[in-house]
C-alpha cells in the first residue's frame, strides 16, 4: 500500500522533506490509514477532525521519526590543512599557477616595506633614533639595501655604536685640543714674563 501521501503530510506537519522522515514498517498499517494531519477543518473551524490514526499521534507515538542530520566531518580536512602548514602537498605535482601568480614579488615587496617602516617609526617614537638618522634609514629601505628586520636592526645598532665611538673620540679630541691651548698659553705667558723681567734689568744695569 502506498504512504506517499502520509509521508507528504508528515513532512509539512515535521517542517522538513519526505525522505527525512522514518517511518516504522511494522505499522505500516496503521500509517496508511491515517489520513490527515489532525488539524481542523477550514470550511468547518470549529468542528476537529475525529480521525484515530491522525498523523500527529503517529509522531507521538514514535510510529514516524524525523532522521538526525547528517555530520559532515571535518577532521580529514583538518589534517590536511595541519600537513600544508608543516609544508607537504605543496610539490610541483600540486601547483597550478606559475611562481609569480602564486606569490606576487610586488606583494611580498609591499610587505617587506611595511614591516621596515613601521620598524622604523616604532624606533623614532622611542627615541632610539633621531630624525635624521630615520630619513637615512628610510631611503635606504626604499632602496632596497635591507632584505629583512633583522638585519635593519643590526645596522642600526652599529651606525648608532659607530656614531657614539667617533662622539667620545671627537670629545677626547677637543678636551685635548684645549689643554695644549691652555698650555700654549701659559707657555707664552711665561716666555713673556721672561722676556719683561730680562728687559727690566738691564734698565737698571744701565742706571747704576
Amino acid at each position: 500500500m502506498s504512504i506517499n501521501a502520509q509521508k507528504r503530510l508528515t513532512a509539512s506537519v515535521m517542517n522538513c522533506g519526505k525522505e527525512k522522515l522514518w517511518l516504522d514498517p511494522s505499522e505500516s498499517k496503521d500509517i496508511s490509514m491515517a489520513n490527515s494531519n489532525g488539524k481542523r477543518r477550514k470550511k468547518f473551524p470549529k468542528k476537529p477532525i475525529r480521525d484515530n490514526h491522525a498523523l500527529r499521534t503517529l509522531v507521538k507515538d514514535g510510529l514516524i521519526i524525523r532522521k538526525l542530520s547528517k555530520i559532515h566531518s571535518r577532521a580529514h580536512a583538518r589534517t590536511l590543512n595541519e600537513a600544508k602548514r608543516k609544508g607537504r602537498h605543496s610539490g610541483s605535482g600540486k601547483r597550478k599557477g606559475t611562481r609569480e601568480a602564486r606569490q606576487p614579488t610586488k606583494f611580498l615587496w609591499m610587505n617587506r616595506m611595511r614591516v621596515l617602516r613601521r620598524f622604523l617609526l616604532n624606533y623614532r617614537e622611542k627615541n632610539k633614533i633621531d630624525k635624521h638618522m630615520y630619513h637615512e634609514m628610510y631611503m635606504k629601505v626604499k632602496g632596497g639595501v635591507f632584505k629583512n628586520k633583522r638585519v635593519l636592526m643590526e645596522s642600526i645598532h652599529k651606525y648608532t655604536v659607530e656614531k657614539a665611538r667617533e662622539k667620545t673620540l671627537s670629545d677626547q679630541f677637543e678636551t685635548k685640543r684645549v689643554k695644549n691651548k691652555a698650555s700654549r698659553e701659559r707657555k707664552l705667558a711665561r716666555r713673556e714674563k721672561r722676556l719683561a723681567r730680562g728687559a727690566g734689568g738691564g734698565e737698571i744695569a744701565v742706571v747704576s
